[in-house]
């Protein structure tokens, strides 16, 4: 052989290895399979040993993301424990017979009917839910207030268990005279920006008139792609804006700003109808088109002031 083209020393010991390799590979093989024979040849019990002595490499399997159990929210039955409240209050347990009595009872099997005396303050003009508040699993404390002709006011707590569907409930103890709800402090509202006499209070003054007495089309005051329906039938014959308040400075300008600009505002209204005078108020939202302002929202509640704490 040339000596260009004699192996190198490394190039050599390269196949060597491989093939040493490769040959060791095989005799451990050769004797897996005679060790394989032999336990079997030996019995089920040495198979069962050798089978667990063979170490075993396991793939880990991939994790899987636990779903979110969805749970329905709780029924709230403040309307049952309501109605039980009614129907007690007008009964007496010297005539278990009359209506009111035997609605009591069969929402309330347990529970002894009330016994008025002759002279004492008659049934409740009204009753209704204040509050309630959930137990520990399906057990519920609902406080149901009763309104009497004199304007007086006593509250009750009621016991009330209910299923998880909210298909059945019962009352589960006498009801609890109890202290009325403290009344919350009043919050800071966010309309502080006091509307002028101009375009924007005539477009709400002209909205709520149509809106509550039909007087004119409501649908020629609302923005494109907005539907309200006018209250009907018309409760009012008259409606007088008495303050408008917003919340962006922009709602105190003399002039319709760029279109596609937004206010909110709170409109304080008189409505008169033939019974009377009637103060109101609605939030709405109204946006600029055009030279104008067009009611985009008509919102049911009133925006506090999250800034003041």
């Amino acid at each position: 052989m040339s000596p260009g083209k004699q192996a190198s020393p490394g190039e050599a010991a390269a196949p060597m290895a491989a093939g040493a390799r490769l040959e060791a590979m095989r005799r451990r093989a050769r004797v897996s399979r005679v060790a394989v024979w032999t336990v079997i040849a030996a019995g089920p019990i040495a198979l069962a040993v050798a089978v667990a002595s063979t170490p075993t490499t396991v793939a880990a399997a991939p994790a899987t993301t636990p779903t979110a159990a969805r749970t329905a929210p709780a029924a709230d039955p403040s309307g049952y424990a309501q109605l039980f409240i009614g129907a007690w209050l007008r009964s007496s347990a010297d005539d278990p017979t009359t209506a009111q009595a035997r609605l009591a009872q069969s929402m309330a099997p347990d529970v002894e009917l009330p016994n008025p005396a002759a002279d004492a303050q008659s049934a409740p003009q009204s009753v209704a839910a204040v509050r309630s508040a959930q137990r520990i699993g399906g057990a519920w404390s609902v406080t149901v207030a009763a309104q009497y002709a004199d304007g007086s006011v006593r509250y009750y707590t009621v016991p009330v268990t209910a299923d998880p569907s909210g298909s059945s409930f019962a009352v589960t103890g006498a009801p609890a005279v109890v202290a009325g709800p403290a009344r919350a402090g009043v919050p800071k509202l966010a309309y502080g920006v006091t509307v002028p006499d101009g375009g924007l209070s005539s477009a709400v003054g002209e909205f709520l008139t149509a809106y509550l007495t039909g007087a004119g089309e409501v649908d020629r005051y609302l923005a494109p792609g907005v539907n309200l329906t006018a209250v009907s039938p018309a409760p009012f014959t008259a409606v007088t804006v008495q303050q408008i308040t917003g919340i962006e400075e922009t709602a105190a300008a003399d002039q319709v700003l760029a279109d596609g600009t937004k206010v909110r505002v709170l409109a304080s209204v008189e409505a008169r109808d033939t019974t009377g005078r009637w103060p109101l108020a609605y939030e709405l939202t109204l946006k600029a088109r055009s030279g104008r302002w067009d009611v985009a929202a008509l919102e049911a509640g009133i925006t506090q002031d999250r800034s003041a704490r």
